[in-house]
């Protein structure tokens, strides 16, 4: 079984990050931008193609990433009676330029939402309205006085659009245990709840975790447009709902220990080829949106701090200083990779 959650984690990957890099690749080649290799998968090179365009596209051994190899990324890095000066991607219009860095996230989030819509047309469009269904029998919010059919319009003063983001809101840490639910009831009126969860041990890990004590009513809505809305809908709840999770990873209200490296995700994918197909194809959809959000933060050595140099680069207009920003791509993703290798470890110890 291990072999074959394996071998769906490098297909699920490989479809993510194929589609990103594609995007990388085409929006540079329609720019006329020189291209040395398009690569999926990292470390050495396992299989290569040399395509009529001379470009080499190349499969790596390690299937945890991919590039597109561009001339002048950055500067003029080659010899300019080689390649001439016009195919360097430095030296290509400005609004080419950012094209080209956020073609990737454009296609994940693209493909994000033609998967959505896809699933919605076969199975259905699940409604995303945070409505509350089955409530648990002496759970904490009967006891506040919460009814079946109330719907979640906000949480600790933060509004809710969706179940999702109900979730990762009652996730996040309260200072005092106490979470505020403002509520619309079934007449149309509001009233706002103060609910303190139950805790709950677990016998097998000892963990004690929290427990609020109902399920969320779910609707299906079939039909071509309730898909469409469905797609679009889900992609902002998703959207919003990582976004929160960026902001409250610094504000320390979500712990790193939240957060999921290749062994969290390998486990994620068995749990989803247990639960069946749908949860498979729901899973890429996910971390295609994730991929996207992560790669346009303005990070340097994302895609996102390389659009952010070239806003600057427009504001002054002039180039950054080559050194200085190579300098801080490369120094931001030794931080990365120490980050991952954390997370990593503590996916094992998890696991």
């Amino acid at each position: 079984m291990w072999i074959i959650t394996l071998i769906l984690l490098i297909f699920i990957l490989g479809i993510i990050i194929l589609v990103h890099e594609f995007g990388h690749f085409i929006t540079a080649k329609k720019a006329g931008v020189h291209i040395y290799e398009f690569s999926i998968g990292m470390g050495p090179v396992i299989k290569t193609f040399k395509g009529k365009d001379d470009i080499n596209y190349n499969i790596r051994a390690f299937p945890i990433g991919g590039f597109v190899s561009m001339a002048g990324e950055v500067y003029e890095d080659d010899d300019t009676k080689k390649i001439p000066k016009d195919k360097f991607m430095c030296n290509k219009k400005w609004w080419q330029r950012v094209v080209i860095l956020a073609a990737g996230v454009f296609n994940n989030f693209l493909l994000a939402i033609l998967i959505l819509f896809v699933m919605a047309l076969i199975w259905g469009a699940q409604s995303l309205t945070p409505k509350i269904g089955e409530i648990v029998k002496d759970s904490a919010v009967e006891e506040a006085g919460l009814t079946e059919g109330d719907i979640i319009l906000a949480i600790n003063d933060h509004k809710v659009f969706s179940w999702d983001q109900a979730q990762i809101l009652l996730y996040m840490k309260d200072k005092d245990g106490i979470y505020d639910f403002l509520i619309k009831h079934e007449d149309g009126t509001t009233k706002t709840y103060n609910i303190k969860p139950h805790m709950v041990k677990n016998e097998d890990t000892g963990e004690k975790t929290q427990q609020f004590g109902f399920r969320i009513a779910s609707e299906i809505h079939k039909g071509f447009f309730a898909s469409v809305k469905y797609a679009f809908q889900r992609f902002y709840s998703l959207i919003s709902t990582m976004w929160i999770t960026v902001v409250n990873l610094f504000t320390g209200k979500i712990g790193l220990n939240s957060l999921s490296g290749p062994v969290g995700i390998y486990q994620v994918v068995g749990e989803s080829l247990d639960a069946g197909v749908q949860q498979v194809i729901y899973l890429i959809a996910f971390l295609s949106i994730n991929v996207g959000l992560i790669n346009i933060l303005p990070i340097p050595a994302f895609d996102g701090g390389r659009i952010l140099f070239l806003i600057i680069e427009k504001i002054k207009g002039s180039p950054i200083n080559q050194k200085f920003e190579n300098m801080c791509h490369t120094v931001f993703f030794f931080l990365l990779i120490l980050l991952m290798i954390y997370i990593t470890i503590m996916d094992i110890i998890r696991f």
